[in-house]
């Protein structure tokens, strides 16, 4: 057996869900880096609240657990996360990821959950925090935005950053042209930012989120 597959067999690897709520590319790109071995992470189960959503056709490709939270089958928020995180609970799940999930989690959710909570953003936060953040640049007038990834605390894309990377603004860019170039930085950054979670390379001290050598 060679160095690296040994290696491999003893790495720990996390068990990993994902929620989203539109079309998924950033799942995709999740998906497919922990098929070709990149990730070390089982990916068990993909969670939305639209019933519709692309991205449980993608789990359902990937052979990964699929199901759908739609809040119209519960009487409020805390009853639809209580369910939700029922159902992670049972899958076990070490580390929950956040990829175009529409929803901000409530905070009995985050304390409750006893795993760390990623997300991506498609801005250089704190800048633009929120939804459509890619308008918020072009219409602000600013030379440069990009995306970023970050551990997920009570507040609005407040939680301590991992990885950011700058994507300029062009002058004639629209909310499209711009989210569409800031996606595909994303779709590079979050697999990184997992990657590093996952082999432990990550370090929170406050606010500050330090990253080990390998």
């Amino acid at each position: 057996m060679d160095g690296v597959n040994k290696r491999r067999m003893n790495e720990k690897f996390l068990k990993t869900a994902v929620l989203a709520s539109g079309r998924g590319s950033n799942l995709q790109a999740l998906i497919d880096a922990w098929q070709s071995g990149e990730l070390p992470i089982e990916l068990v189960a993909v969670g939305s609240d639209q019933s519709e959503a692309q991205a449980l056709s993608r789990a359902e490709a990937a052979g990964i657990a699929s199901k759908a939270f739609p809040l119209r089958n519960y009487p409020d928020r805390f009853a639809q996360e209580e369910d939700l995180l029922a159902w992670l609970h049972g899958h076990k799940v070490e580390l929950l990821l956040l990829a175009g999930y529409m929803r901000v989690l409530k905070t009995d959710f985050i304390r409750e959950a006893g795993f760390p909570i990623l997300n991506i953003h498609p801005s250089l936060l704190p800048a633009f925090p929120g939804v459509h953040a890619q308008r918020q640049a072009v219409e602000y007038g600013v030379r440069y935005s990009g995306c970023t990834v970050h551990f997920v605390d009570e507040g609005l894309d407040s939680g301590p950053i991992i990885l950011q990377e700058v994507v300029p603004v062009l002058p004639e860019d629209t909310e499209d042209t711009l989210a569409a170039r800031i996606l595909e930085v994303e779709h590079r950054l979050y697999p990184e930012a997992v990657r590093l979670l996952a082999r432990g390379r990550l370090k929170r001290q406050g606010r500050q989120v330090r990253i080990s050598k390998a």
